[in-house]
């Protein structure tokens, strides 16, 4: 009898506990991660109705840079019940820390930023500090592109949905 009560209790101990954990929900805060990505970036949003290859190509090409496809920071969104891929190239200065990322904004009617819908591509500086000089020397570039609408600076509060684009 004995052994069945201390059956009994270890079972309800244990019933107990899987009951608990099962009401456990873990949240993830990314909002340091976040933060720690955004520190030294700054962000353009460009409109140009191209493909991002045929994009990038002009950039490299008039600008002088390498810009890369880069498959293993391809940001993956999963939106109604379907996944959609996001391309991001990459361009490393030579002299500098600083790095260039530039993201395809939309997806089969999808966008990576759904609050600029309008925009294209989104470049990102990252890594080192940018002058706004500079900046706006890397605008007028940008805009000599063939196709190039808009170039615009997205300051951080303006983005409503940040997490998209940290890989």
């Amino acid at each position: 009898m004995q052994g069945m009560v201390k059956h009994f209790l270890l079972q309800l101990n244990f019933n107990f506990f899987q009951n608990q954990t099962t009401l456990m929900k873990l949240v993830l805060d990314t909002k340091d991660m976040m933060d720690g990505f955004f520190e030294e970036t700054k962000l353009l949003g460009i409109m140009a109705p191209m493909k991002d290859y045929q994009f990038c190509w002009q950039l490299n090409n008039l600008l002088g840079i390498d810009f890369r496809i880069n498959n293993e920071l391809e940001i993956q969104l999963n939106k109604k019940t379907r996944t959609y891929f996001f391309a991001v190239y990459e361009y490393s200065e030579a002299s500098a820390f600083l790095k260039h990322y530039l993201y395809n904004n939309h997806c089969d009617g999808e966008y990576l930023l759904p609050e600029f819908k309008h925009l294209d591509f989104l470049w990102l500086l990252k890594d080192d500090f940018v002058s706004d000089e500079s900046l706006q020397h890397l605008v007028q570039a940008i805009r000599t592109v063939n196709g190039v609408q808009l170039v615009i600076e997205l300051t951080n509060e303006k983005i409503k949905n940040k997490e998209h684009l940290v890989f």
